[in-house]
C-alpha cells in the first residue's frame, strides 16, 4: 500500500532581504546635544527673570567676554602662563612618581622606609601647602609648578604600584625560571601589565595638575588665568570670570584627551569604556 506525501512548500514570506545596520554615534554626541539644552535653559531663565550680570550673567555675555578677552590678548598671556605651570608640574610628577613605583614594587626596603613617608606628606592639605611655597619659592611660577607636582603625585603613585604589582606571580617565577633578570622581568612583563594602571592615573592626575595651578595662583600670583580670576572678581566682572572658567574646562578637557588617545595607542591590548559608542 502506497502513501501519497503531500510536499510542504518553503515559506515565501521570509524577508531575505540584508538587514540595515544601525548607525554608531559617539557618546560625545549626547554630551553636547545636553550641554547645549543646559545653555538654552541658562538663557532663559537668566532673560526671564532678569537677573543682573553681576549675580549671574547669560551665556550671550560669557560668549562676549571670551571674545573680548582673546582679541584684547588677555585670555591668550594669562593661558599661556598656566598651561606652561600645568605641563611642567605634571611632567615632574610622572617623572617622580613612576621612579618611586618602581623602586617601591622592586626592593622592599625601600617599601617600608619610603612608603609611609609619602602616605605621611598626602595627609597634609595641599591647599594649606600652597602659601609656604610661595614663601619659600616666591609668587614666579617654580610656586605654582610644586604645588601642581605635589597634587598630581600620590594618584599616578598609587595607580603605578597596583600596576607593577598586577602581574601574575606565576609569570614572574616562570620568567625567573629561565633565567631572566629583575630588568628583564620588569620589562617583558611588568610594565606591559602597568601600562592600563598608569594611563588611568595619568587621566586623574592631568585633571588635578589644572586644579593645582589655578589654586597656587589664587595664593599669590601677578599673571595666569587663575590670578586673571581673582581681578575679574575684584572688579565685579563676573562675565569674564567665567568666559576664564570655560578656558580652564577647556584646557583641561584638551589635555584629558590627549593623555586618552595616548593610551589608546600605547596601550592598545586593553579595551576603554570610550572605544564603545551608542548605538541608534
Amino acid at each position: 500500500m502506497s502513501t501519497n506525501t503531500v510536499p510542504v512548500e518553503a515559506p515565501t514570506s521570509l524577508d531575505t532581504r540584508p538587514r540595515r545596520r544601525r548607525r554608531r554615534v559617539p557618546e560625545i554626541t549626547y554630551s553636547v546635544l545636553v550641554f547645549l539644552g543646559l545653555l538654552v535653559v541658562w538663557q532663559v531663565v537668566v532673560k526671564l527673570f532678569d537677573v543682573s550680570n553681576i549675580l549671574v550673567p547669560a551665556p550671550t555675555a560669557v560668549g562676549g567676554s571670551l571674545v573680548d578677552g582673546f582679541q584684547d590678548g588677555s585670555l591668550v598671556t594669562h593661558s599661556i602662563v598656566t598651561l606652561k605651570e600645568i605641563l611642567i608640574g605634571f611632567g615632574i610628577a610622572v617623572g617622580s612618581a613612576l621612579l618611586a613605583a618602581v623602586l617601591i614594587t622592586q626592593f622592599r626596603a625601600v617599601e617600608r622606609v619610603l612608603f609611609p613617608l609619602l602616605i605621611l606628606t598626602q595627609t597634609i592639605p595641599k591647599v594649606a601647602m600652597a602659601p609656604l611655597l610661595i614663601i619659600w619659592f616666591g609668587i614666579g611660577i617654580s610656586s605654582k609648578v610644586l604645588t601642581v607636582a605635589l597634587i598630581a603625585f600620590f594618584p599616578l603613585l598609587i595607580n603605578a604600584i597596583l600596576g607593577f604589582r598586577s602581574a601574575a606571580h606565576e609569570q614572574v617565577e616562570m620568567l625567573r625560571s629561565f633565567g631572566a633578570s629583575r630588568m628583564q622581568v620588569m620589562r617583558h612583563l611588568q610594565i606591559p601589565s602597568a601600562l592600563p594602571h598608569i594611563f588611568a592615573g595619568l587621566e586623574v592626575a592631568v585633571i588635578l595638575s589644572v586644579t593645582g595651578a589655578v589654586v597656587a595662583e589664587f595664593v599669590g600670583s601677578s599673571e595666569g588665568l587663575g590670578y586673571l580670576i581673582q581681578a575679574s572678581n575684584f572688579t565685579l566682572d563676573v562675565a569674564r570670570t567665567f568666559a576664564v572658567i570655560v578656558v580652564l574646562s577647556a584646557v583641561g578637557i584638551v589635555l584629558h584627551a590627549v593623555v586618552v588617545q595616548l593610551g589608546k595607542w600605547l596601550v592598545f591590548w586593553t579595551a576603554t569604556p570610550t572605544d564603545t559608542a551608542g548605538e541608534v
